[in-house]
């Protein structure tokens, strides 16, 4: 069977590799994406889907320069203008849009919406070629010409190929990259609730001594909740019947929000922190989950996958201007030297977040308090922290710039 030959492969059609190649063939870029199956497209009108994303403003600004922000919002995206942290007995802090002129703190966007739109987009580009159903068998690593085999026997060539199949990566193993981490003993609750006092346009999250609760606005009176906490009370919550589940979430809740009513399904996800070890090879980058996995407390994972992919068609242009192999290991350092850092930064700082909040040791809780209460106070800092949860300060990305239109990259 003859190879074919593309600039950029791509595994994975999740949120991060439909973005990448959205971005890429809009920038004539030749790419293929394997993916093992397509998004859902259809779904009854009450349904909803239990996965959903926290969408800072530089995730959004992606999006819409992708082109695919205005199918976002038809499909149903949701604002919110004011973040409520607490604890029991404790301080509480309140971030709100208003207080550094935004007109919101970010949106909640189901999963199922945010891959629909970006499919809907890859598909009106002729440079973007979609293998699916598909998987990969085989990968050969070479810095000028990577070449992989799916699991039909088809044979793709590429510049380049790019990991962006999740936390459990087989391009990743395939190519011998480790990862390190250790699990949070945490298994994350998700499902939707319908609240008697409505969403009020806020995202709320308390801290217990077993994990933070946070709930997150959906149209109208409903909320997507994580409730992360350990295996055997997650354990009781999935298997309790409604009635009693809505009890025990109402009281953990501390009925903030009046009664809270389960709609639909309920999941459960254990949690753990993994970062791979190196983030490329010669014709090979990570991108998104395949590199790097978040505790979900303040819903940055997504976010970083889409800064990753950013940064990669940066240096990626930047190297097709200057006339460098694509997979050449100059080039995707680069990319690894910009993402890596930030990215064990952050995983870093919600590491040490959880662990500060997720115990009752009364030395630190009255640490929290204080340093909680200082901070709702002192406007300035509460300021920085809204800044930078919308992701718009730094050195960031072009495509996660307002109005970070492709033809405007200038070499630097």
């Amino acid at each position: 069977m003859s190879e074919q030959h593309f600039d950029i492969i791509i595994a994975g059609g999740g949120m991060v590799g439909a973005a990448l190649a959205c971005a890429l063939g809009e920038q004539n870029f030749s790419v293929a994406v394997i993916e093992h199956r397509p998004p859902v497209e259809d779904w009854p009108a009450d349904s909803h889907d239990i996965r959903v994303s926290a969408i800072s403003r530089a995730s959004q600004n992606i999006f819409a320069n992708l082109g695919a922000w205005e199918d976002m919002r038809e499909l149903g995206v949701t604002p919110y203008e004011q973040m409520v942290v607490w604890e029991s007995g404790g301080a509480e802090i309140r971030f709100h849009a208003a207080d550094i002129g935004e007109p919101d703190l970010g949106h909640i966007i189901e999963n199922r919406i945010i891959q629909l739109a970006l499919w809907r987009q890859m598909r009106r580009l002729e440079q973007v070629r979609i293998f699916c159903p598909a998987s990969i068998s085989g990968l050969q690593l070479d810095e000028e010409r990577p070449q992989v085999t799916l699991n039909d026997g088809q044979r793709l060539e590429a510049a380049l190929v790019v990991a962006a199949d999740g936390a459990r990566s087989a391009l990743r193993d395939m190519a011998g990259i480790s990862t390190g981490g250790w699990g949070y003993d945490q298994t994350a609750v998700v499902c939707t609730v319908r609240a008697e006092q409505g969403n009020q346009a806020s995202c709320w999250q308390r801290f217990m001594a077993t994990g933070p609760l946070a709930l997150l606005p959906m149209e109208d009176d409903l909320f997507s909740i994580v409730w992360s906490t350990s295996p055997e009370q997650a354990g009781e919550l999935l298997d309790m019947d409604a009635r009693d589940f809505n009890a025990a979430l109402t009281r953990a809740s501390e009925q903030r929000l009046g009664r809270l009513s389960l709609l639909g399904e309920r999941g459960g996800f254990p949690l753990r922190l993994q970062h791979a070890k190196q983030y490329i090879k010669p014709g090979l980058a990570l991108v998104g989950d395949a590199a790097h996995v978040i505790h979900p407390l303040a819903g940055q994972g997504v976010n970083l996958g889409l800064l990753d992919m950013a940064e990669l068609v940066d240096q990626l242009l930047r190297a097709r201007e200057r006339h460098y192999p694509l997979g050449s290991l100059p080039v995707l350092r680069r990319y690894e030297r910009a993402r890596k850092g930030e990215n064990i930064a952050m995983q870093g700082a919600m590491d040490l977040f959880k662990r500060a909040f997720s115990n009752d040791l009364g030395p630190l809780k009255v640490i929290r308090n204080l340093g909680m209460g200082a901070a709702n106070r002192l406007t300035p800092v509460r300021k920085l922290l809204i800044r930078n949860a919308l992701g718009t300060v730094g050195d960031i990305p072009i495509l996660a710039r307002r109005n970070g239109k492709r033809h405007n990259f200038k070499l630097q």
